[in-house]
């Protein structure tokens, strides 16, 4: 048995129907030459023909000493025909139909007496293209690790005959000079003992940078129709923008790529919020998740390194061009303050923005009680540069898909695939209505970024 860690615990203790905690993608890929259903079944027969796991793809969740989400174990054999399914919409979809059929996937919960992970291959989507949902539960990978698993199967050459699946991977060079060690309990205790040795000096540091400098603090969010809780149905929606509209903007600025999605983000929240008479008067207040994983660790699948920056997203102001230039002042002040600790500091820091969430993971009735933490999760997952292909058929999106939780009840997750810009939003579907809207207010938000800062 391996001994699970203190982070990837929290994802299985607060997991209910309310919250299934896994993440998710839903790629499309376009055939080009050959027929929608000769490349359905190819790629059926590529996934369903690999037997070769990764240690990741093997564990399940384990009691030791009769207490459960201590440990994993690994499974010898895997029922790769219940992991791996193919269905098909009803009749010739869109997008929408699609996204449609992956909400209903994402809603339901992974079955913890086999390893956390399934794929579904979706055929029926118009021009003969397919669609392939992929779900992995948040405690055994985060989201940047799950794009590089993701980029890691995919090739440049449109014209490869070998076809690699997410749980069979040929080692990195790096990785096959360090091959990974399972997580002992020595090894698991030191790392704790480390990172609460850095607690005093990240609570100091957290003092000076957040409340001397004046930073955004949790809980200086105020609620909003997003901040309650949630049942287990979720609603998705998803859309693809091309990149260049949005390098444009930062050309013209002295924006980062992530501050202009960010602003584009907030102004479709600020004219969702106002069209359901429900923009507060005070901004929101965004949690912005940054990888610690080093450029170089595409190996390491497995696990969370991630660190949690709190962004003011400057939703009481309506002029464009100046809710990005506070956007981007928030962003640069807090990358600041995390470019000055150590690793283990930038942990400790984390734990403290994040706390109030693992409340209201571990303790749902709390959301009623307090203001939230911040008002929503808005990712930007780093995605391929140029075009990738799969088993001969070009990838043409790759929505990643998250989670919402009690006080959060709406997650965007972006990430660039070549030249395009995918979105996933994640909602509950009874707390949220009319999701799909902010898909139309996000193209108004970025039209209007674009004129101001012409």
């Amino acid at each position: 048995m391996e001994f699970i860690s203190p982070v990837d615990a929290l994802f299985l203790i607060a997991e209910s129907r309310e919250h299934p905690m896994h993440v998710g993608s839903l790629q499309i890929f376009d055939p080009m030459e050959s027929t929608g259903s000769q490349f359905a079944r190819r790629a059926y027969a590529t996934l369903a023909g690999d037997r070769n796991f990764h240690r990741t793809f093997r564990k399940r969740p384990a009691r030791l000493f009769g207490t459960p989400q201590l440990a994993w174990t690994v499974d010898s054999t895997i029922e790769l025909d219940y992991h791996v399914q193919r269905r098909a919409l009803p009749e010739a979809g869109s997008l929408d139909a699609l996204v449609e059929v992956a909400a209903g996937l994402h809603s339901a919960l992974l079955d913890r007496h086999r390893p956390l992970w399934e794929v579904h291959l979706i055929e029926g989507l118009a021009d003969d293209r397919v669609g392939m949902y992929c779900k992995m539960h948040h405690a055994l990978i985060d989201g940047v690790a799950a794009q590089r698993l993701v980029q890691r199967t995919l090739t440049t050459d449109p014209d490869a005959k070998e076809a690699l699946v997410p749980w069979h991977l040929p080692p990195s060079d790096r990785r096959a000079e360090n091959p990974p060690r399972p997580r002992s309990f020595g090894a698991m205790t030191r790392g704790m003992a480390a990172a609460a040795g850095a607690a005093p000096t990240a609570l100091r540091l957290a003092r000076a940078a957040l409340v001397e400098q004046q930073l955004t603090l949790p809980f200086a969010a105020p609620r909003t129709l997003f901040n309650v809780p949630i049942g287990g149905a979720r609603r998705c929606a998803a859309r693809s923008w091309p990149l260049d509209r949005v390098r444009q903007i930062k050309k013209a600025t002295d924006a980062t790529v992530n501050d202009v999605i960010l602003a584009v983000t907030a102004g479709a929240l600020r004219t969702y919020l106002i069209e359901h008479h429900a923009l507060p008067d005070k901004p929101l207040v965004a949690m912005v998740p940054v990888s610690l994983r080093q450029d170089s660790d595409d190996s390491d699948i497995g696990g969370n390194a991630l660190a949690a920056l709190l962004c003011n997203l400057a939703t009481d102001i309506a002029d464009p061009a100046a809710r990005l230039t506070a956007i981007s002042f928030s962003m640069r002040r807090s990358k600041d303050i995390y470019r000055a600790l150590s690793p283990a500091q930038a942990v400790s820091l984390s734990a403290l923005t994040l706390s109030p969430l693992a409340l209201s993971l571990l303790m749902p009735a709390t959301v009623a009680l307090t203001s939230p933490p911040f008002n929503i999760v808005i990712s930007n997952v780093p995605g391929p540069r140029e075009t990738r292909y799969w088993n001969g058929a070009r990838l043409d999106a790759s929505f990643p898909l998250s989670i919402p939780i009690d006080g959060q009840a709406i997650n965007i997750t972006l990430t660039n695939n070549a030249d395009n810009l995918d979105i996933g939003i994640v909602a509950c579907r009874r707390s949220v209505p009319e999701v799909t809207r902010l898909l139309d207010h996000l193209e108004s938000s970025l039209t209007d970024l674009e004129d101001a800062v012409r």
